[in-house]
């Protein structure tokens, strides 16, 4: 049986979207990946663009609201903030026996320049993350079951 995970963020544009995909991708038997903000917004197409050279299409993601999912009543393992600490705050209370994580990594969203300096920029943020779950994964997956529920 798999267990959900939720990466929340704003806005649910790019930080959150890329956690989900890392993680569906690196440990698809134990655990189910969801993402939402706080906030949804649109997602950001730079974002887009660099996940596609990860072989990772997310073009046809909706952003998602994380009320909306609380409300779903879907029981959520992990609730993981990929935001700042200050927006992480004001991550709503999860019911249940939900472990709380925060993995803060810059917003996409608010890097300056030309389109090539903010894909260039949003390559490091997007490698920060793939390594940040694919290290928490091989830790979490290494374990049963029974010791993380």
């Amino acid at each position: 049986m798999s267990e959900n995970v939720i990466f929340v963020c704003i806005h649910n544009s790019a930080r959150s979207q890329m956690a989900e995909a890392f993680l569906a991708r690196a440990c698809p038997g134990r655990f189910t990946a969801h993402s939402a903000g706080i906030e949804p917004g649109r997602l950001n197409q730079v974002v887009v663009a660099a996940m596609r050279e990860k072989g990772i299409d997310i073009a046809g993601n909706q952003t998602k609201s994380v009320a909306d999912l609380i409300r779903s009543g879907i029981p959520f393992a992990y609730a993981i903030t990929v935001c700042d600490e200050a927006s992480a705050e004001r991550c709503p209370v999860f019911p249940g026996r939900t472990r709380r994580l925060h993995w803060g990594f810059p917003d996409p969203s608010a890097l300056q320049g030309t389109p090539a300096e903010k894909l260039a920029h949003t390559r490091v943020i997007r490698d920060e993350i793939e390594r940040r779950v694919t290290a928490w994964c091989a830790t979490v997956c290494a374990a049963p079951l029974a010791e993380h529920g």
